[in-house]
């Protein structure tokens, strides 16, 4: 599983002319996916960890081996003078060493000071593993038109997998209790007391760690800043800033309502997921999220490796009608997917949105296995197959 991911050649082949950016959560496996993919690829790979204190000092001095081929720095987002840092390395060193950059606040909206990096870098997001990443599954995907879906024996028994455990690399691949619930606390208490208080200054970190424990009650559902500011009884700004604190450093996302003049659309309210979709206890939000993620995943593939002009949203209106997700493509309605554990009748509201904003590719994924069946101009499929057409 270690010997390539999803990113490996689209990241190959970008280092050859530009820095390379990665974020991503915590523990998705950015840093071994850098050093013993990446690395792999190169005679003499160098690995800089700024939370390692010698570490440190190199990078701030700038002392990197001669022999070196590729340099990896690691959250060195944390430095406030970084941007000046890997700016002047690459500016200066660019002929000699080829730069990987990594870290799990987005560094491409991370802004602590420094001269711009503008044109310098590609930013990648590396997700969690997905179906066809497991399946090893490399789809040919042209945005606009139809998904291609493979048949697999293992397909069924690695969605139920991936539903329990999550997509991270070391629960999924453990695939035990207790490792999984000794992951998750770790991961949430490194998050807040490593990532988030290194590098910000929030004041009442007990409650946005309280936040954090709320939320995965409001997977896969609208968000309710008010609600939450009720329960936490701080204000609405505390919330609204922490919300976006935790968005930045990969603890959930959010995709916003799709807007179109053939439709009453609501405008501002967001649905929120999980990256880690394994710490929803309810098995049909955690289902919809794992398809949030995936498609995420997909998206986010499709536009830092080939640019293209990708977005996941929802579909609802002010009479109520929703469905859970739509893909466009250049602002354009692609795929719309309505998710449901058993349900075999096609959405009414999938009808709905399909014909009135003329949808070309209208998917009912449920989590039954092994069903496939076009009925009318929308697909009832199974999750098993519907996501070895994604990334």
């Amino acid at each position: 599983m270690l010997k390539k991911r999803y990113l490996t050649e689209a990241i190959a082949n970008d280092l050859k002319q530009k820095m390379v950016f990665i974020g991503g959560p915590r523990q998705v496996g950015k840093t071994t996916f850098a050093k013993e993919i990446i690395g792999s690829l190169y005679n003499h790979s160098s690995y800089y960890n700024w939370d390692y204190r010698p570490n440190r000092r190199e990078i701030i001095n700038s002392v990197w081996p001669a022999e070196a081929d590729l340099i990896i720095l690691d959250e060195v987002h944390k430095y406030n003078k970084w941007k000046r840092l890997v700016k002047g390395l690459y500016d200066t060193q660019k002929e000699k060493f080829k730069i990987i950059v990594t870290g799990s606040a987005r560094l491409d909206v991370f802004r602590r000071g420094g001269d711009s990096l503008q044109g310098r870098y590609h930013y990648y997001r590396l997700h969690p593993f997905s179906l066809a990443e497991l399946l090893r599954i490399e789809n040919q995907i042209k945005p606009g038109t139809a998904l291609s879906f493979t048949e697999k024996a293992e397909a069924s028994s690695l969605t139920k997998d991936l539903l329990h455990w999550g997509g991270f690399p070391e629960p999924l691949l453990a695939k035990d209790e207790t490792i999984l619930r000794r992951w998750q606390n770790e991961r949430t208490e490194r998050l807040f007391r490593e990532d988030i208080r290194d590098t910000t200054a929030v004041r009442e970190l007990g409650s946005m760690e309280l936040l954090a424990g709320i939320l995965p009650e409001k997977a896969a559902g609208q968000l309710s800043i008010n609600s939450l500011r009720e329960d936490l009884e701080v204000s609405h700004r505390a919330v609204s800033n922490w919300i976006n604190l935790l968005e930045r450093f990969y603890y959930h996302f959010r995709i916003y309502p799709f807007t179109s003049r053939k439709i009453r659309s609501l405008k501002k309210e967001a649905k929120l997921y999980l990256w880690d979709w394994s710490e929803i206890k309810d098995e049909s939000r955690r289902f919809e999220n794992l398809i949030a993620s995936h498609l995420l995943k997909f998206v986010h593939y499709l536009h830092d490796s080939e640019g293209y002009n990708l977005e996941l949203q929802y579909l609802r209106d002010v009479e109520g009608r929703e469905v859970d997700f739509l893909i466009t493509f250049n602002q354009k309605p692609w795929l719309a997917i309505e998710v449901k554990t058993q349900e075999t009748s096609i959405s009414k509201n999938l009808k709905y949105f399909g014909d009135r904003l003329n949808i070309p590719y209208l998917f009912q994924v449920i989590l039954t296995p092994n069903l496939d069946k076009q009925i009318g101009n929308a697909r009832l499929i199974s999750a098993d197959k519907f996501l070895t057409g994604l990334v």
